[in-house]
């Protein structure tokens, strides 16, 4: 009874607008206050500094920075223009250009919003001034910015790797596969979507020649460079992930000072101002989150939910579609960072009661975030397009997703199916 207690509590903080920090914390205490008395004021701070108290987490700032410092400079319209020049063979070219320059921009910032920002306000515009459709427009830009939670270095994966304690050089390695794998099932929807219509994008003209194919590359060297540094260091062991977070945030400091010199003294606190912010949220979340997850373990819920789904005598692929199921449902009303802190310690012991592997489930879950991020009514994605592309309506972009969560839903249940496409190459380093 105290747990349904405690959930209680949960929801009616949250639906009355507590931060979900707060909520969190404060049912957890709640919680820990009814199973252990007046101890639970040892018990809380013990656990949400124990939670924070580890040096994984480290990176976590650290790549926010880099992608903010990037942010920053003309990379993103930098990458889109050179995969205009590269694709512009294919119809539908330019939507096929925002997916692979979205793609690109994960692998250097980490986090969805920044990619759908930067590839949304060059990409989006271009594409409707040559009479591409506003759906496909829409559809394209905020479905392939969810790729930078995949592509390593992803966000998402350091926060599961701190709260599952599986290592995040290895979801890392393990995010490159289903990274390319979303990437191209997005590319070949489009191509097929506008083979079927033309209408939707109509043929191109333009041409460009070899040399300026080539000159395209010369404004994102130093991008690619910088990844293959971070990247590198962590799978070559020269470096943990908070090692590399550094370099990465050095090196996208010199890009953005050396290189570009876009970084002018106001916008560099700027810089600084937000990612502390984002930081400090996210960093509370995970500590409040550990409160609450503490309390779930002090009574056991995690194993009685594990014995419960066991005895039905479903067959464990039925249970994990049903999880899979779950995390989508809650993933369009919980943010990703909340959902990743709250349900991997309820779901996990039941992931490898099943027999699998908690590092195919870290990648499984992201798979599922990048369909929480496109979904309303928390789609952050859907929001962050239209701020930077006020011609088009929040509604206009929501219906611009559906066809591409589609193909999102696919890819996730060949991952889903088929384990061993994401531990290939885990296991291979």
């Amino acid at each position: 009874m105290d747990p349904i207690i405690v959930l209680v509590v949960l929801v009616v903080l949250i639906t009355i607008g507590f931060p979900i920090f707060l909520a969190l914390g404060l049912s957890g205490l709640v919680g820990l206050y009814m199973a252990r008395g007046s101890l639970a004021f040892f018990f809380a701070p013990s656990s949400l500094f124990g939670q924070l108290n580890a040096f994984e987490l480290i990176a976590l700032p650290l790549f926010i920075l880099m992608g903010n410092f990037l942010g920053a400079t003309p990379v993103g319209s930098s990458l889109f223009t050179a995969a205009v020049r590269w694709l512009n063979w294919l119809r539908g070219s330019l939507a096929i250009s925002s997916v692979g320059a979205s793609a690109m921009f994960g692998a250097v910032s980490g986090v969805s919003l920044a990619g759908v920002a930067a590839v949304g306000s060059i990409a989006v515009p271009q594409m409707l001034a040559r009479g591409y459709s506003r759906s496909l427009a829409a559809g394209a830009v905020v479905s392939a910015g969810a790729l930078a939670m995949l592509i390593p270095p992803s966000v998402p994966f350091i926060i599961y790797g701190a709260v599952s304690s599986v290592s995040v050089a290895d979801l890392f390695i393990g995010g490159i596969v289903p990274g390319i794998v979303l990437a191209l099932a997005l590319s070949l929807f489009i191509y097929l979507r506008v083979r079927l219509n033309p209408a939707e994008a109509p043929a191109s003209d333009e041409r460009f020649t070899w040399k300026q194919r080539f000159q395209s590359l010369a404004n994102i060297w130093h991008a690619a460079l910088l990844v293959v540094a971070v990247l590198g260091s962590i799978y070559s062991g020269l470096a943990t992930p908070s090692e590399a977070a550094g370099i990465g945030a050095a090196g996208a400091f010199l890009i953005a000072t050396v290189v570009f010199r876009s970084l002018s003294w106001k916008k560099f606190l700027s810089i600084l101002a937000t990612t502390a912010r984002i930081s400090g949220a996210i960093l509370l979340i995970i500590g409040c989150a550990k409160i609450f997850g503490d309390y779930l373990n002090m009574v056991r819920v995690p194993q009685l939910l594990t014995e419960a789904l066991t005895a039905t005598g479903l067959p464990a692929w039925a249970i994990l579609v049903a999880v899979m199921l779950l995390l989508i449902l809650l993933g369009m009303i919980v943010d990703a960072v909340s959902l990743i802190v709250v349900t991997t310690p309820v779901l996990l012991p039941l992931i490898t009661a099943l027999g699998y592997d908690p590092l195919w489930f870290g990648i499984v879950m992201v798979l599922n975030l990048e369909i929480a991020v496109v979904t309303p009514p928390v789609g952050l994605n859907l929001y962050a397009l239209r701020g930077v592309c006020p011609e088009l309506s929040v509604e206009e972009i929501i219906k611009s997703a559906l066809p591409f969560v589609a193909v999102q839903f696919l890819v996730l249940m060949l991952f889903v199916f088929f384990p061993g496409i994401s531990l290939w190459l885990p296991g291979l380093m």
